[in-house]
């Protein structure tokens, strides 16, 4: 399979490593705006976008004109990601968003959803997420963070939103906290007076996120549509 990586800082440089040993041929490296290269004239049949939120949506969307899929993991730019959908269903294209590609990951979310649903009408706990990355990531909430938020707002009837750090009674407060060398850890805490229950999840390199993204390379070829990780993992996830 022949892959463009959108994006090639550190993240760029893992997934690169890990798609030679499956395999793959990587036939562009994007350090530059993406409107110098003629991809219409390029043979990929994948693009994974890991670049930064000013970039992503133009990186993704030039590519669903030229009937390129895109893998995208970049997050801060979500606010464009309806019109995203939009472009890429208008064009036949394939696409698949997430917040987090680490098939651990996805896997707690999956916890995480159960948890809050069985939390629900637990009126003497009160719900908190935390996030730790490292000092060069650009976005306060992570993606992730953002994700597991929104998961326990649609379980839960007295939360309606998130609030990062500060929050009201009918939100979720999100801690963010940037620390040196730290891929990513995620913890979500019911606290009441008598006790804490916490679901946590702590990733030890980024090879995760990385391994998460080829396998949805791999998956999304030749097809047609929105997707999500939970397609990919649906033998794993159900």
């Amino acid at each position: 399979m022949k892959l463009a990586l959108l994006g090639y800082g550190r993240m760029g440089k893992t997934i690169e490593e890990i798609a030679v040993n499956h395999g793959h041929e990587i036939v562009l490296k994007l350090e530059e705006d993406i409107d110098t290269f003629e991809l219409d004239k390029m043979e990929i049949d994948v693009a994974i976008d890991f670049s930064v939120p000013k970039a992503a949506f133009k990186n993704i969307t030039t590519c669903f004109k030229n009937n390129i899929p895109v893998v995208c993991g970049t997050t801060g730019w979500l606010d464009d990601y309806e019109k995203a959908v939009e472009i890429c269903k208008k064009e036949d294209s394939a696409f698949i968003y997430a917040s987090n590609f680490s098939v651990g990951v996805n896997l707690f979310f999956e916890l995480n959803r159960k948890l809050a649903k069985m939390m629900n009408g637990m009126s003497d706990y009160d719900v908190e997420i935390e996030e730790i990355h490292h000092t060069q990531k650009q976005d306060a909430p992570s993606g992730t963070a953002i994700s597991l938020a929104q998961q326990v707002i649609a379980e839960n009837d007295k939360k309606n939103n998130w609030q990062l750090d500060h929050a009201e009674e009918d939100e979720i407060p999100v801690k963010a906290k940037r620390i040196e060398n730290v891929p990513g850890t995620h913890t979500v805490s019911y606290i009441s007076k008598i006790d804490t229950i916490e679901i946590m999840h702590t990733a030890k390199s980024r090879e995760g996120f990385a391994l998460g993204a080829v396998i949805a390379a791999e998956w999304i070829k030749d097809k047609k549509g929105v997707f999500t990780m939970k397609d990919v993992l649906s033998d794993q996830i159900k």
